[in-house]
């Protein structure tokens, strides 16, 4: 066995569990000098199997992980729930030649689906989501007025932010979708609806794993509209501010180095000084944009740059009452981003009980999303003892404890 490989092996599921070298060193009955030799590769010429095997149930893995490198492993493949697949069928079939439902109906329809996105109303969205995109796709291909094509675009935008949610699995599809939504947009001439459909496909990009790409074309569509997203009023204002909230969270998924962080914080600064001048949280066209949704995203920058003690001094800053109007889908994110960060500095208790209130406030939103579950997983696999309340969200999210 390579005593070095092994102990470097040890040392990143240790720092993954978020275990520090006494943390690990009480659970194995040894000193934190004997875990930075073991860790050194230090501690045998040949490791004893048994202190291999201790060591890989205290750190919840097979032992053969510590034993081989082998190719990284894939996260386990997730197919995408009925409700999104439903949607993902009509994407590809042709308009039939049914008469459209009036503008004013189709309007009602949008209203309702944008409402539960928000309230994480997953199931419900993917139930009446789909008869819209066809009709809406009906009216904007039977009328050539700007209002309809507006309203197309808008149905394809929350349909790519719906399968957005689904991460990977629906990944081509969303991108699809957005870029389905920026033509339409583009055949409306309004800019609101025009940067609107950009930033999804900023977050496709992303979601795509082109984080460079997606922060150039956020960056680019700010700029070519800012004058008319200006001039449009609240609705132009919130849709220049997310432009530049899409670009921070696109510019954090860079390897952490001072100029990302940079990058990222200063497209969050731009985002603030959009929300000073709008003056208010407000839901202009369902973007819970304004400067308590700026904080909510610079917290969630540092996150993700896994800087887990600025985030959560940062968050000190936010206003109870004005978060408590967020909507509730911007909350659980919001949440589970503070589980996140409290798992990052090792505080598993408070890191819980944030997943807990998340699944509390929106249960569709943690159980059904892959990147939540595989937190739920990784707090854990740091736990010890997971506690009663742990094990328990972790069985509702499908996941052994």
């Amino acid at each position: 066995m390579e005593t070095a490989r092994i102990g470097r092996r040890i040392a990143y599921w240790r720092e993954r569990r978020a275990f520090t070298q006494d943390d690990f060193g009480r659970l194995m009955g040894q000193t934190r000098r004997w875990v930075q030799s073991l860790e050194g590769g230090q501690r045998q010429q040949d490791p004893r199997l048994s202190v291999l095997v201790r060591a890989a149930e205290v750190l919840r893995i097979p032992l053969e992980t510590l034993l081989t490198d082998g190719p990284a492993a894939s996260p386990p493949a997730t197919s995408p729930p009925t409700e999104a697949l439903t949607v993902i069928d009509v994407l590809y079939r042709g308009t039939a030649d049914a008469e459209p439902p009036p503008i004013g109906e189709l309007r009602r329809r949008l209203t309702y689906c944008c409402e539960a996105f928000q309230a994480c109303h997953y199931t419900s969205l993917g139930r009446d989501l789909p008869g819209l995109v066809v009709a809406a796709q009906q009216a904007a291909t039977s009328t050539s007025g700007a209002e309809m094509h507006v309203l197309n675009s808008r149905v394809l935008q929350l349909a790519a932010s719906f399968l957005h949610k689904y991460g990977p699995a629906t990944a081509v599809q969303a991108a699809v979708v957005a870029d389905r939504s920026l033509a339409a947009a583009q055949c409306s001439g309004d800019p609101v609806a025009i940067g609107a459909a950009s930033r999804r496909v900023t977050k496709s990009l992303a979601y795509q794993g082109r984080p460079a790409a997606a922060v150039a074309f956020a960056v680019d569509a700010a700029r070519t509209l800012h004058d008319e997203l200006v001039a449009a009023g609240p609705a132009g204002l919130s849709t220049l501010g997310m432009l530049h909230l899409n670009a921070a969270i696109a510019a954090a998924a860079e390897e952490r180095s001072t100029d990302a962080v940079r990058v990222a914080t200063g497209h969050v600064d731009e985002a603030a000084e959009v929300a000073d001048r709008q003056g208010a949280d407000l839901n202009e066209d369902w973007t819970a944009f304004g400067p308590t949704n700026v904080l909510m995203h610079r917290i969630d920058v540092l996150a993700r740059f896994e800087d887990g003690w600025s985030a959560i001094e940062v968050a000190e800053d936010l206003d109870a009452r004005a978060l408590a109007d967020i909507a509730r889908e911007r909350r659980a994110q919001h949440l589970i981003t503070m589980a996140h960060a409290q798992l990052l500095t090792r505080h598993k208790e408070p890191a819980a009980q944030a997943l807990l209130e998340a699944e509390r406030l929106a249960p569709e939103e943690v159980r059904g999303r892959r990147s939540t579950r595989a937190l739920v997983e990784d707090l854990v696999g740091a736990s010890p003892v997971p506690s009663g309340e742990l094990r328990g969200l972790a069985a509702r999210c499908g996941i052994r404890a």
